[in-house]
């Protein structure tokens, strides 16, 4: 399916922001002694988070000012909610990694029409992998395809997810991880590049956590749903969905009738 015009306009603008954001995110880490704070809701921030978000508004909300805005980093409000198109930002998905010079953070970014994410792009700087994927178009690594290499089977299947999910398929024989070692985008990213078999979660996440990742295994082949096995939506008044469930699709059905036998 050929990309049109806006939307290849669009895919340009995200593509070079996120890479020029991960650049700055390695120029203030090289620095060190970040100016760090905790949340009200217990996350960490820094000053580095702050600068990239304020990048992405420098670049994405000045080119397209009609647009809908919804970022971890910046006020939300019901504004968004009168805009077919939105944007969703993680300026770093990965903040205490980020902060303790650590590798595994990424910069995110994706963009929804119509409440669906149809341009994804998560960068994680450290190791120079850059995935994107466009609606209809397939998801890449380094512009080299992902295809995700699907079973029914979750026999020795690598899950990385938070212990209540797992919990209800270590009897199904996953290798599971509940390390918390890559943040949620870096997880689903390794789902569509085939480095896990997939990825579970249960509770509320955040929709700058989710849609750029997921985006990019729905283009790779796979499905990614809350645990309930409904999609997700976005850009509703609550920015969030209701757990987490990716995988290829056979394996994604799987993971979801484990998870809702009791």
């Amino acid at each position: 399916m050929p990309v049109s015009e806006p939307l290849r306009q669009d895919s340009a603008l995200l593509f070079e922001t996120v890479r020029e954001a991960g650049a700055l995110g390695v120029g203030l880490a090289r620095k060190g002694d970040l100016r760090r704070w905790t949340k009200p809701d217990g996350s960490q921030v820094s000053e580095g988070d702050l600068a990239i978000n304020a990048l992405f508004e420098a670049r994405l909300r000045s080119a397209r000012p009609g647009d809908g805005w919804l970022s971890e980093e910046s006020p939300d409000g019901e504004a968004r909610l009168a805009q077919d198109r939105l944007w969703i930002i993680d300026p770093i998905d990965g903040t205490r990694a980020f902060i303790e010079g650590r590798p595994e953070w990424c910069v995110a970014a994706a963009l929804i029409i119509a409440g669906r994410p149809v341009l994804a792009a998560v960068y994680r700087p450290s190791s120079g992998e850059f995935y994107s994927a466009i609606a209809g178009r397939g998801a890449a690594l380094n512009d080299q395809p992902l295809a995700i290499a699907d079973s029914p089977s979750l026999e020795g299947a690598r899950i990385m997810g938070n212990r209540k999910a797992l919990a209800g398929l270590s009897h199904l024989g996953v290798a599971g991880d509940t390390s918390g070692s890559l943040p949620l985008q870096l997880r689903l990213a390794h789902v569509a590049a085939g480095r896990l078999e997939g990825a579970v979660s249960v509770g509320q996440r955040n929709d700058w956590d989710l849609a750029a990742g997921e985006l990019l295994v729905i283009e790779a082949g796979g499905l990614v749903s809350g645990t309930s096995g409904e999609g997700y939506v976005y850009n509703r008044p609550e920015p969030w969905q209701q757990g987490l469930v990716a995988a290829g699709a056979r394996r994604h059905a799987a993971l979801i009738d484990a998870l809702r036998t009791p």
